[in-house]
């Protein structure tokens, strides 16, 4: 049946009044109609909905209810990392940063800083496709997190669609999704009266309900969100349509600009957003923001800077998963006394030996604290923590809790210096501890319990040993069912024990089992790529079988003989020795191959040894998608060839490789003048270069 057309154009006319409301209302702080005028516009569209469900669109303010529970989030993965910020805790290592900042970018001037609060949320991604909200996903470990678009489309802050018409296609958008003050308040005061456990804190209280399966319990929970950065945008955002003065704060070339292009897009930002002249700025922006924290509606834990200029940002660039040009500047953290009733020792995923402290129980910002980090031993032993000893604990950052010092008056008789151990307290192998780190390793990488989940999900994964249908949830089951106790033991598993896994049956088993044996067949650089050693990426594996054509002579390579190849550095060396220096690690290696894995001379790498390699130096970025050989093909073939291959454009790329339906890796090459090239002028160059 047909819609009348005064009823599709009344539709149109209430969803355009709600959406704009909610501009008004999050995006500019100014109401401009009574709620109770809201509640009527809603139930009238809400009617119109339910006679007439085709009227029913994605961004109609009556999606927000919630959909039907989830069995389980999705992962998702970021084109563009969420990176997480470096921290400074006083005035000196805040000076020092912005020392830094001037010297790379050979400034004696002040820089222009964007200050603004730092939330205490959960931090997400937004991705809008021609402006329609289509995905939203939380920050996870910065490169994969869970997908949550059900729960954020109930966030009234966020728009489902994008106001106007000149936003890009494609627009990530980062921000924070949080509690203020009164919600929470108002939440707790709910689940007392339902006689169920209140939260401890806004963030805590964002964090559950943001991460609820039932995206309709989302729903009835007070969160917001602030925008403060950008992921991906296709295309680039175009220039100021308005006309700025030279030096404007809202120029699109400023992170202020970008922010403020947002806030015209319907997306709500700090209103507390400053754009200060340099490092003294800052401070005094801090001290502002320090004196009204209790009065603000919501909780935040510090305030972040960031250098304003959109191209000193990139100049600056990045180190590790942080950005160069930015840093959280924290508020002095809340502190509780209690006494330190033992240290035990804690092995991780990754081999850390980190010493923890067991605490008398103590309330420190809301949370009961029983267990408190000491870090390393250098930290022990500067605060000459022992056991017996009162301390002050503090949530350094608000969230890990750590001992700030003891009070040595109170200090019991015959107490005795903390010393963490030379052999790992979980596989007994030999602990070391390379020249200028702080951390103490477990060398066990194969063996050790602790990192025995982490050593098989790595072994198994796609750049090592390529191992299909061997995820994650089946690595927790066969090692929490003591199935395998070394990663040599997936391949003695028999048929019945593979399907005897939950979710599995024979036929899965089977196809794992052909996977297995498939997987047996590799080549020297995956399979010492997959033993997992620290240090030892897919680059310097392959640097390593391009200069020891057997496996027993890397093996027997002295430190000094590492160091002499490119780009292996002492730090690496020592983990490389370390790690065959242990006999369960070589026992393993051993067991592997009677177990009949196999290589044969990769080709690639002996044309490249048997020749001067050509592209040494140079790096190369692949983007799109490749015809005639895969990009991990493309990217083995290059760097047999002495070629660095990155993952990210910068000034510092030789050449960037565009196959099809190459992305925003292209835009940035072009915008920065570097050769670019395509699949077949690649497939010449490798040619060539042979």
């Amino acid at each position: 049946m047909t819609i009348a057309k005064n009823i599709q154009q009344q539709a149109t006319k209430l969803r355009d009044l709600l959406n704009e409301h909610n501009y008004y209302y999050y995006v500019l702080d100014e109401p401009r109609m009574p709620d109770s005028e809201y509640d009527r516009l809603m139930r009238e569209l809400q009617a119109l909905e339910i006679e007439h469900p085709e009227l029913i669109t994605p961004d109609s303010p009556t999606q927000r209810v919630g959909a039907k529970p989830l069995s389980e989030f999705a992962e998702v993965l970021h084109t563009t990392p969420m990176l997480s910020l470096n921290n400074a805790f006083d005035e000196k290592e805040v000076h020092d940063f912005d020392k830094r900042v001037r010297e790379r970018l050979k400034l004696v001037d002040n820089i222009e800083y964007a200050a603004e609060p730092k939330l205490d949320g959960l931090a997400v991604s937004l991705r809008y496709e021609n402006g329609l909200l289509v995905k939203a996903a939380t920050r996870g470990d910065g490169s994969r997190g869970e997908e949550v678009t059900q729960n954020v489309k109930t966030i009234k802050a966020i728009p489902l669609r994008l106001c106007g018409d000149d936003f890009p296609s494609v627009l990530e958008v980062r921000g924070e999704v949080f509690m203020p003050k009164k919600g929470f308040e108002k939440l707790n005061k709910i689940q007392t009266a339902k006689g169920e456990k209140t939260f401890a804190n806004p963030r805590n209280a964002a964090a559950g309900s943001l991460r609820q399966l039932d995206s309709r319990i989302t729903t009835t929970r007070p969160l917001t969100f602030l925008s403060y950065a950008i992921g991906v945008v296709e295309p680039a955002i175009s220039p100021d349509k308005a006309v700025l003065e030279k030096g404007d704060i809202r120029e699109i070339s400023r992170h202020s600009g970008i922010l403020y292009r947002l806030e015209t897009w319907g997306l709500p930002t700090s209103k507390d957003l400053k754009v200060v002249n340099g490092i003294q700025g800052c401070l005094d922006y801090y001290q502002d923001i320090l004196t009204r924290r209790d009065n603000l509606p919501f909780e935040i834990d510090g305030v972040v800077y960031k250098v304003n200029r959109i191209e000193q940002q990139e100049t600056l660039g990045f180190v590790s998963r942080a950005p160069r040009w930015a840093i959280a500047h924290k508020f002095p953290a809340q502190e509780a006394l209690t006494q330190l009733l033992a240290i035990n020792v804690q092995v991780g995923r990754t081999g850390t030996l980190t010493p923890v402290a067991r605490l008398a129980p103590v309330e420190v910002g809301g949370v009961t604290v029983i267990n408190a980090t000491l870090h390393n031993q250098d930290e022990v032993d500067r605060k000459d923590v022992r056991v017996g000893d009162t301390v002050i604990v503090r949530r350094a950052g608000d969230v890990i809790p750590e001992v700030v010092r003891i009070l040595p008056e109170k200090r019991p008789p015959n107490t005795q210096p903390f010393v963490l151990p030379d052999k790992c307290p979980d596989c007994g192998s030999d602990v070391i501890r390379i020249e200028d780190e702080a951390a103490l390793r477990c060398t066990g990488g194969l063996l050790c319990p602790a990192q025995r989940k982490q050593a098989l999900q790595h072994f198994a994964s796609r750049l090592a040993m390529d191992i299909e249908g061997l995820g994650e949830k089946l690595v927790e089951q066969v090692i929490d069912e003591k199935l395998v106790k070394d990663i040599a033991d997936i391949y003695t598993l028999s048929l019945e024990q593979w399907a005897g896994l939950e979710r599995m049956g024979k036929k899965s088993a089977s196809n794992l089992i052909k996977a297995l044996e498939k997987s047996k067949s590799t080549t020297f650089a995956k399979f010492l790529y997959a033993l997992g050693i620290r240090e030892v990426g897919e680059s310097t594996a392959h640097l390593l079988t391009q200069h020891f054509d057997s496996l027993e002579k890397l093996m027997q390579a002295k430190n000094h003989e590492l160091q002499k190849i490119p780009d292996i550095g002492p730090v690496a060396a020592e983990h490389i020795v370390a790690f065959f220096r242990q006999s369960q690690n070589r026992e393993i290696i051993q067991r592997l191959q009677e177990l009949g894995i196999y290589w044969v001379e990769n080709e690639f790498t002996t044309a490249a040894q048997s020749l001067e390699q050509s592209l040494t130096g140079k790096s190369f970025v692949l983007t799109g998608t490749l015809t005639r050989m895969t990009r991990n093909e493309a990217k083995a073939r290059l760097q047999a060839l002495g070629a660095k291959v990155s993952g990210s454009v910068s000034k510092k790329t030789h050449c960037v490789v565009a196959g099809e339906k190459a992305g925003s890796k292209l835009d940035k090459a072009q915008n920065l003048g570097i050769k670019i090239i395509d699949e077949a002028a690649l497939m010449v160059l490798l040619e060539e270069s042979a």
